[in-house]
């Protein structure tokens, strides 16, 4: 199988990669505690002004939410907002997908077919269409319905490969669609047609995590032994591979990822909280960032803009990883240090950076039931978003930045305004 060449830019100059010097560097941790678990509002909530513990059903949860979407029934493991307008697309533990307007709260679209959770959701780059990603290994598709709105979609077609999706990510300017499955193999359709362009094979464990590059030439993934792929999507063969055997890159697992916006940079994500950085013009490690307590699996990957720091492909940039011990790092590439760190009482879970104008601005979801925006400058805490009453397992931004929107453990999405 082949890739319609079409679908990926030809005769564009490489960009200039950095020159990071080979440099490998391991940072220690910067000295900051974790909270003890007695500590911080969950361990307040259930105290009365006696001291006594107070029943569950009786505590007054605080909501400053703008909208909420209930009708799931079962954890909400997926969250994606439409590029254009105000629609988000849920996939939860109850097999089925919902199309709904965050702004009103209001129910579009049943996304059924799916006989296990939908555990990722997307949107084309257009808007144009919708994939959910199940348990049961199924890809479904729909499509918007004429040109009048955005409120009317029809099933397009059922994609087969996987046996357990894993994730699902659309190419940043066209109808191409990668997913990563259980079963250790990535799957790349072309639609509408549904044709698949090409099955990846070089992992042997499940994909956890990948993505296309920013500038849509090539394609990363990694898997759950610690193996991280650089492809060209039109070729089988990979550009470049690391794994556990080089001792500089064992992580024991990968479990997150983010390529910066010059597309010459990879940071991954370990299990047991490490951090790497990888040159992705000579497919090595380059640095390792340290900030994680060890043993705390770092959940989310993000780069943020931010004035005064250097976004030149020599720089790197600044990124920004999340982990189950609560912190939220905030990283310097050009010089692999600490800039400072955000705090949440457990996990974070999903890290999400505004755009231009504010793409100073970051947006961190938590298994302590709040997100929480910040200035990524000082590390200041904007706003407190609060509502939800399990853990936060996914958010997407809305409205150009405007809103987040978040799937709760509890069954419920929230939607927010980010400032």
């Amino acid at each position: 199988m082949s890739t319609d060449p079409e679908h990926f830019e030809e005769g564009v100059e490489d960009d200039e990669f950095i020159d990071p010097n080979d440099v490998y560097i391991e940072f220690a941790d910067d000295g900051d505690h974790l909270m003890d678990e007695d500590d911080g509002a969950d361990g307040e909530q259930f105290m009365g002004d006696d001291g006594e513990h107070q029943p569950e059903e009786s505590i007054v949860y605080e909501d400053n939410s703008m909208q909420h979407f209930p009708s799931h029934n079962g954890s909400v493991f997926a969250i994606a907002t439409h590029p254009i307008a105000p629609l988000a697309a849920s996939g939860g533990e109850d097999d089925l997908g919902y199309i709904w307007d965050y702004t009103t709260g209001e129910e579009l679209v049943k996304l059924t077919g799916h006989t296990d959770s939908v555990v990722s959701t997307a949107f084309s780059a257009d808007g144009e269409m919708i994939s959910t990603g199940g348990m049961d290994g199924k890809v479904r598709v729909w499509r918007r319905v004429g040109k009048e709105n955005w409120n009317q979609w029809e099933f397009l077609t059922e994609l087969q490969g996987p046996d357990e999706v894993m994730w699902l990510r659309w190419h940043p300017k066209g109808n191409v669609l990668l997913a990563g499955s259980n079963d250790s193999t990535v799957w790349l359709w072309q639609l509408p047609s549904g044709n698949t362009m090409q099955v990846l094979a070089g992992h042997t464990a499940p994909v956890q995590c990948g993505d296309f590059t920013p500038d849509g030439k090539r394609i990363i993934t990694a898997d759950a032994e610690g193996t991280l792929i650089f492809w060209d999507p039109r070729n089988s063969t990979p550009v470049f591979k690391l794994t556990p055997t080089d001792v500089r890159f064992d992580m024991d697992g990968i479990t997150s990822l983010a390529v910066n916006p010059a597309s010459t940079l990879a940071v991954v994500g370990g299990a047991t909280g490490s951090v790497r950085v990888v040159s992705l013009s000579k497919g090595e490690v380059v640095g390792a960032l340290g900030g994680h307590k060890e043993g705390e699996s770092v959940e989310a990957v993000t780069f943020v803009e931010l004035a005064g720091a250097s976004t030149a492909p020599s720089a790197g940039g600044v990124v920004v990883t999340g982990a189950t011990d609560g912190k939220a790092c905030i990283w310097d590439l050009g010089t692999m240090r600490l800039r400072t760190t955000l705090e949440h009482e457990d996990a974070v879970t999903s890290l999400l950076r505004l755009p231009q104008p504010k793409s100073h601005l970051v947006v961190s979801a938590s298994s302590d039931k709040a997100l929480r925006t910040w200035d990524a400058r000082s590390g200041t805490l904007v706003r407190e978003h609060k509502g939800h009453q399990g853990p936060i397992l996914q958010a997407a931004l809305g409205l150009g930045g405007g809103v987040v929107v978040s799937a709760g453990d509890e069954g419920v999405c929230l939607v927010f305004p980010t400032e």
